[in-house]
């Protein structure tokens, strides 16, 4: 028996549904600006983005270098700029966006499938990056497969990772590694740990051990249960620092990841790894501030902060907390999830990253990420304040700061407009299409409002890491897209009007698209009467 909603309960989450379309409106053309004013930049030979310009936080007026380098321009502007054509100009998705995927080979390949860096000026192609395939994979690529799945920029990850990984320099007695920093394998063991499961190819999940193996049985043992921000294998000793913001934190991130894949297969590594995972993370945990933030550096002996910065990052950290809570059940790692979410209005227009926007966009992200499994109040309300904080600093030009970073903007744009939908999208956003939702157990209050003229499909969610990675469990993963409200592709799925007769479609249509009048919508998935389901499908 489905039980419904008191009129007035309704109403009030039509109300809501309506003010996150309204949002999802706001920061889509927010997103849009960003796109645009950056394609004006494109270099007319190779089509591909430079990282800075002049101004702000870009270039010094009349510096005219331009310089393409995969691991900035690549990983962190123009992934997010393919996402935002995807939602905005699937006419630009499908053209430039490809044109310009086309033209990072054929003109950045320098060795097998890894990139280099490239004066846009002179043409001038420099060596072999595996920092540049490491970011680009990692920051970007990761990111456009997180949502749209096996694209083209999928099959340029796999390549030019496999590629990365059999050019491995670093010697160790566990095989050759990518670099000597917890930043570049920790970047790779992210990214392998995905395609060990995406594709089941064996080599993927022997690097990803490979990596994995050379930081829990040497680097953890010999650096106070924590990575090290470099290690030297061949002296076997680090320099004693744990950095928690980027450029360190990636390998806290990928050992999660990885004992939960060596978890999910009840492997012997997964019994081996689980206590030192433990106790990575909660000296991590130990070296929190009273509100369980964390600093940007730590020493790994003494846990003591080495400065005073806050990580704007904390929630990359907190998702690998959450990942073993997910594997082990214990409880302790969600309270400290919770706990943290819970403190966040004690930072409120807090300056992570010395006045750039950036440091909102990664704080932002990081807390999507967790609200997404633990929806904590007063995190959801820190959300709505920060937002609007960072969307206040985008110039009339549609830019930010003259550099790179610029697409970080758009990603945490993007990550808050699919919350305000619950996953749901237009299959072609114009200015004035406003697509909010709020969901209610099962339920999916769906408000949508459209320009006059607008002609579209609305399309839904499904469980991506099931789907698409292969994964058993929804784990917490950096540059993923949260899923929200989603559909089973084989359970059928009521679509009621507010008035007007009631659709049944079954979730596979819903996630190619369907055509919907505008007003408010309720979803949900049909009972045993009348359609003779065994069961409801349940949203993951």
């Amino acid at each position: 028996m489905v039980v419904t909603a008191p009129a007035q309960d309704e109403a009030a989450l039509f109300a809501q549904a309506r003010q996150n379309g309204r949002r999802f409106d706001q920061m889509a053309l927010a997103a849009q600006r960003v796109l645009h004013a950056w394609l004006t930049l494109a270099d007319p030979r190779t089509l591909l983005l430079p990282d800075r310009f002049p101004g702000e936080r870009g270039l010094k007026p009349g510096d005219t270098s331009r310089l393409y380098t995969p691991h900035n321009s690549g990983a962190d502007l123009y992934p997010y700029l393919i996402l935002t054509a995807h939602l905005t100009d699937p006419d630009l998705y499908h053209g430039r966006m490809m044109e310009m995927l086309r033209n990072e080979i054929r003109y950045t390949t320098a060795l097998d499938s890894i990139p280099a860096n490239l004066e846009l000026t002179t043409g001038k192609l420099g060596p072999p990056s595996l920092f540049g395939a490491g970011e680009y994979a990692k920051d970007g690529l990761l990111a456009v497969t997180e949502l749209l799945g096996r694209t083209p920029w999928f099959y340029r990850m796999v390549d030019m990772t496999a590629d990365a990984m059999q050019h491995a320099p670093v010697r160790s007695r566990f095989g050759n590694l990518p670099a000597s920093d917890a930043e570049l394998n920790g970047d790779f063991l992210q990214t392998l740990a995905r395609l060990a499961a995406m594709t089941g190819d064996r080599r993927f999940l022997d690097w990803a051990r490979r990596i994995g193996d050379a930081y829990f049985e040497e680097v953890l043992p010999g650096n106070h249960g924590v990575p090290s921000s470099n290690w030297d294998f061949e002296k076997h000793t680090g320099d004693g620092r744990l950095r928690l913001r980027d450029h360190g934190n990636e390998m806290v991130v990928g050992l999660s990841l990885l004992y939960a894949l060596e978890q999910y297969h009840q492997t012997p590594r997964a019994a081996r790894y689980r206590p030192m995972v433990a106790r990575m993370l909660d000296r991590i945990l130990e070296s929190a501030n009273p509100d369980g933030l964390l600093y940007n550096t730590i020493d790994a002996a003494t846990l003591k902060p080495l400065d005073a910065g806050l990580s704007d990052n904390w929630g990359y950290v907190y998702g690998a907390v959450y990942t073993f809570y997910q594997c082990t059940g214990e409880i302790k790692y969600r309270d400290a999830v919770r706990r943290v979410l819970a403190n966040l209005p004690k930072y409120r227009n807090y300056d992570w990253e010395r006045g750039s926007f950036d440091g909102y966009a990664d704080s932002i992200e990081s807390a999507l990420y967790l609200v997404a499994r633990e929806p904590v109040p007063q995190a959801l309300d820190w959300i709505e304040s920060e937002i609007q904080v960072m969307a206040a600093m985008q110039k009339p030009s549609g830019f930010i700061e003259h550099w790179y970073g610029e697409g970080n903007f758009n990603r945490t744009l993007l990550l808050y407009i699919y919350y305000k939908s619950q996953g749901t999208r237009p299959d072609r956003w114009v200015p004035g299409l406003r697509v909010g939702a709020v969901r209610r157990g099962e339920r999916l209050y769906l408000s949508l409002e459209t320009p006059a003229g607008w002609k579209g499909k609305i399309q839904f969610d499904f469980a991506r890491h099931r789907r698409v990675l292969n994964y058993d469990r929804n784990y917490v993963r950096l540059n993923e897209f949260p899923e929200w409200y989603t559909v089973d592709e084989n359970t059928l799925y009521k679509l009621r009007p507010a008035s007007g007769p009631e659709q049944v479609r079954l979730g596979s249509e819903l996630i190619a698209g369907v055509p919907l009048d505008p007003g408010n919508w309720t979803v949900e998935a049909a009972g045993k009467a009348p359609y003779g389901l065994a069961s409801a499908g349940k949203p993951r």
